[in-house]
C-alpha cells in the first residue's frame, strides 16, 4: 500500500509539474519540430555532390546556411512590405474624415442614424472608462509582443541546437527502447521526421498557392498595393483558421481606400478563396504531401484549436502525422491466419 501511495503522489507531482511547464514545453515541441522540418535539408547541405567524390560540409555550417537563408526572406520581405504598409496607412489616416463622412452617409440612406456628427464629437461621447481600458490594452498588447520576440529567438537558439546534437540526442534517446522494438523506434524516428519536413514544405506550398491567387485577383481588380496584400496573404496562409481572415480583411481595408464596392467585391473574392484552401486545398496538399487523411486532417485541426488555440491549430497537422506513424509502427502487421483444419 505504501509503494501504491508513493507511485501514485509520484505520478501526480510529474503531472502538476509538466502542467506548470506548459509554456516551456510548447516551446520545446515547436523548436522539436522544426528542427524535425529542417533536418533533411541540412543533410543535403551537408554532404554536396562534387566531381571528385563527396565532400563532407561542417553540419554548424549547414544550418546556419538556411538560417541566413530564412533571414535574408524574412528582410527582403520586410523591405517589400513595411514601406508601402506605412505610405498606405498615411493616406488612410489623411483621408479618414471623408471615409467616416462617407460610411455615415451609408447610414443614413437607410435610417440607421438620424444625423450626421462629427470625429471630435464620436470621441466625446466615448464611455468615460475607454481611456484607461485602452491603454491597459496597449500595455498588455507591447507585453505580448515582446513575449512573442523572445519566444521566437528562443525557439531559433533551441532548434539550432536540436539540429546539432541531433544524432547524439537520437542515440541517447534509443538506450531507453527495448532492445525488441529498437528497429521499430528507429523506422517510426525517421518517417515522422520525413513526414514533419514534407508538412513544412506543404505550408510553403499553399503559401505560394494562395499568394498568386489573391495577386493575381486584386490585380485584375485594380487594388493599390496589391503584391502586399497578396503577399500578407501567404504569410497568413501559414497560420490556419486567423491567416486566412488576417488577410481577407487586409485586403479589404485597403480596397475601401478606392470605394466600398471594390471593398465587397474584394471581400466576396477571398471568402471564395477561403472556402476552397480550408475545404480542398489544405485536405488534398496535406494528404498528398504528409499522408494525412482529409478527415484527419480537419478532425486534428478542430481538436488542436480547442485544446490550445491558435498555437494548436497550427500544430496539428503535424502532430497528427507523428501521432499516425507511432500508431502504424504499434499496430500489428498483416492479417491473422486462418485456423487449419
Amino acid at each position: 500500500m505504501v509503494r501504491t501511495v508513493l507511485t501514485v503522489s509520484a505520478v501526480g507531482i510529474v503531472m502538476a509539474a509538466l502542467y506548470a511547464a506548459r509554456d516551456a514545453l510548447m516551446l520545446i515541441y515547436v523548436s522539436a519540430l522544426i528542427a524535425m522540418g529542417f533536418s533533411p535539408l541540412v543533410r543535403i547541405i551537408e554532404r554536396p555532390r562534387q566531381r571528385g567524390g563527396r565532400r563532407r560540409v561542417p553540419r554548424v555550417l549547414a544550418i546556419l546556411v538556411i538560417y541566413l537563408a530564412v533571414i535574408v526572406g524574412v528582410v527582403l520581405l520586410g523591405l517589400m512590405i513595411v514601406p508601402p504598409l506605412v505610405d498606405q496607412a498615411t493616406t488612410l489616416w489623411s483621408g479618414m474624415p471623408q471615409h467616416f463622412n462617407r460610411f455615415q452617409q451609408f447610414l443614413m440612406r437607410y435610417k440607421l442614424i438620424t444625423h450626421p456628427i462629427t470625429l471630435q464629437e464620436a470621441v466625446e461621447k466615448a464611455p468615460a472608462g475607454a481611456g484607461g481600458n485602452a491603454v491597459s490594452t496597449v500595455l498588455f498588447a507591447i507585453w505580448s509582443v515582446v513575449g512573442g520576440v523572445f519566444g521566437v529567438i528562443t525557439i531559433l537558439i533551441l532548434s539550432f541546437y536540436l539540429l546539432i546534437e541531433a544524432e547524439s540526442l537520437f542515440i541517447f534517446l534509443r538506450r531507453f527502447v527495448p532492445e525488441p522494438s529498437r528497429a521499430h523506434f528507429t523506422t517510426a524516428a525517421r518517417e515522422a521526421v520525413v513526414k514533419v519536413s514534407a508538412w513544412l514544405r506543404a505550408q510553403f506550398i499553399l503559401a505560394g498557392v494562395m499568394g498568386t491567387f489573391a495577386a493575381i485577383g486584386l490585380a485584375l481588380m485594380g487594388v493599390p498595393y496589391f503584391y502586399v496584400v497578396a503577399l500578407v496573404a501567404a504569410i497568413g496562409e501559414t497560420i490556419p483558421i486567423v491567416g486566412p481572415v488576417i488577410g481577407g480583411v487586409t485586403a479589404v481595408a485597403v480596397a475601401i481606400t478606392v470605394s466600398p464596392k471594390m471593398a465587397l467585391t474584394v471581400g466576396a473574392y477571398f471568402l471564395v478563396l477561403h472556402q476552397l484552401e480550408s475545404n480542398i486545398l489544405v485536405p488534398k496538399i496535406m494528404e498528398r504531401r504528409v499522408g494525412v487523411s482529409p478527415v484527419t486532417v480537419i478532425v486534428a485541426l478542430l481538436v488542436g484549436g480547442a485544446l490550445w488555440g491558435l498555437m494548436g491549430a497550427i500544430l496539428a497537422i503535424p502532430t497528427a502525422a507523428i501521432l499516425s506513424v507511432v500508431v502504424e509502427e504499434m499496430a500489428p502487421s498483416g492479417a491473422p491466419s486462418a485456423p487449419t483444419a
